[in-house]
């Protein structure tokens, strides 16, 4: 069935899964996109890289979602093409396995007694002496933990993520990513499992695309020229012009041919805010331009090592908290899909490192950072380096937002400003400075062209929880 005809059309830039769900959700509307990707291929930080006829997911990208519309745009754009996939993450500290959230006796069984008993003291210390306050990501997490716990399985690994000091995290930071996960939460699990579930957020089994994630983001693709929509890799948007009231154009450049305008009704974007301001015609006021610059974000490389040895562990990835690596998680690509891995007999580990552009990890050079994934694999005790045949090294600009002391008062500021261009919208995770996963992504796209469509929606107001509970709809046809 023909989608219905609109003289409307619509630029989105950023091939990202928020901006194909937009892209597909305008062209099925009857509007015109147009996608615009910098990138050699879409799904952004959701992307499939191939080398060597290896497939390497950027970051793990488990397919969960209680939202009906997200599994439905899901199932009918893979369908088959998804595996069921048990979930299985654990930490790894101090040469042994800590079930991922904590089971009790496993914990205090491997801790050994003298640090089970310090750890249980410091828990109820935590429940007597309990910070009100809860600011921080330190607060949150010590008042539910006990700060021995905290020290053991928390800061470090934390630290590695975001390259600050906990204390200067958000507390909401982990209200949304860890939310009902606490040690007094785990002790009635293990003492009355058949009352209590356990945290709602950690799911056992979820779906995985045969080929990888990005699989999903180039079948939509295809689904969104299928309906008379354009979507354009590297071409990067240069230049957005406005007049105060409204996005006129975006001037673009495709990758080795001259820059060019590009008009349109509206402007969707998931470009991350400090580029978006930077790349304003005319620029915004100082105190925009200052938010902007202020937003802090880490980057992230992955280090793809092919094993000639199978069974090195049996978890999708584990959370490495041993200080005395640079590594901070590590993935095992053939327990995600076996399809990943073309040669039977190896293995196809990730190795991530969470850095800053610029620092000295960012900046090593491919070869060394291969030696390092090599040496730190080995180190852990998961592989001999002189197993590794070969490596290959992926950096991603820009992969998390980070929630600092002073974030939220910055995109305050942004977000007041931008509302002032009524026909231009901020989606994704970039394009609204959180920290979310792929479906609440898809969602803020959704919410975009709905607006478009002239419904009371607003993607800065999406619920971010609703990715794990059906906590809250974007109306469709709202009254």
């Amino acid at each position: 069935m023909s989608p219905p005809v609109s003289s409307q059309s619509v630029v989105v830039v950023g091939g990202g899964p928020a901006g194909l769900t937009a892209a597909f959700e305008a062209a099925r509307s009857g509007i015109r996109p147009l996608v615009l990707e910098a990138g050699e291929r879409v799904g952004g930080i959701a992307r499939t890289e191939v080398h060597r006829g290896y497939r390497f997911d950027i970051g793990g990208h488990r397919f969960y979602t209680q939202v009906p519309e997200v599994d439905a745009l899901w199932q009918e754009t893979l369908g088959a093409e998804f595996r069921r996939t048990q979930r299985l993450s654990r930490i790894f500290y101090n040469q042994q396995f800590y079930q991922y959230p904590l089971d009790v006796w496993e914990t205090l069984r491997n801790l050994g007694p003298v640090q089970s008993s310090a750890a249980i003291l410091s828990f109820t210390h935590a429940r007597i002496r309990r910070n009100s306050q809860e600011e921080s990501f330190e607060d949150w997490v010590i008042n539910r933990f006990g700060r021995r716990l905290y020290d053991t399985f928390f800061k470090t690994y934390t630290e590695k993520v975001w390259g600050i000091p906990c204390h200067e995290i958000r507390a909401e930071w982990a209200a949304q990513r860890i939310k009902d996960l606490s040690f007094g939460s785990a002790v009635r699990q293990a003492l009355l499992p058949h009352r209590h579930s356990g945290p709602k957020s950690l799911i056992r089994e979820f779906q995985y695309p045969r080929l990888g994630p990005g699989m999903m983001w180039e079948k939509l693709q295809d689904r969104i020229t299928a309906l008379g929509g354009t979507v354009r890799t590297r071409e990067e948007v240069l230049e957005v012009h406005h007049d105060g009231r409204r996005v006129t154009h975006v001037v673009a450049r495709p990758r080795n041919d001259p820059a060019h305008e590009v008009h349109a009704d509206q402007f969707i974007s998931t470009m991350a805010l400090d580029d978006l301001i930077a790349r304003l015609r005319p620029g915004p006021p100082p105190e925009v331009v200052h938010a902007a610059a202020s937003l802090r974000y880490r980057d992230f490389i992955l280090v793809g090592l092919v094993v000639r040895r199978t069974g090195l562990f049996a978890d999708n990835w584990l959370y490495i908290h041993s200080p005395n690596v640079r590594v901070g998680r590590i993935q095992n690509f053939g327990n995600w899909s076996a399809d990943l891995v073309p040669v039977p007999g190896t293995s196809s580990i990730g190795m991530e490192y969470f850095c800053t552009r610029g620092d000295d990890t960012w900046n090593l050079p491919d070869e060394d950072l291969v030696q390092l994934a090599s040496r730190e694999l080995e180190q852990l005790g998961l592989a001999r380096a002189a197993e590794v045949d070969w490596g290959a090294v992926i950096r991603q600009p820009k992969a998390y937002p980070v929630y600092d002391t002073t974030y939220r008062r910055h995109l305050t500021t942004l977000r007041t400003w931008l509302q002032n261009l009524t026909n231009f919208q901020t989606i994704g995770r970039n394009g609204q400075h959180r920290y979310n996963n792929q479906d609440h992504s898809m969602l803020t796209g959704l919410a975009a062209v709905h607006r478009i469509l002239g419904e009371p929606t607003d993607p800065w107001e999406v619920n971010t929880e609703r990715s794990y509970y059906e906590e809250q709809r974007v109306p469709r046809n709202a009254t």
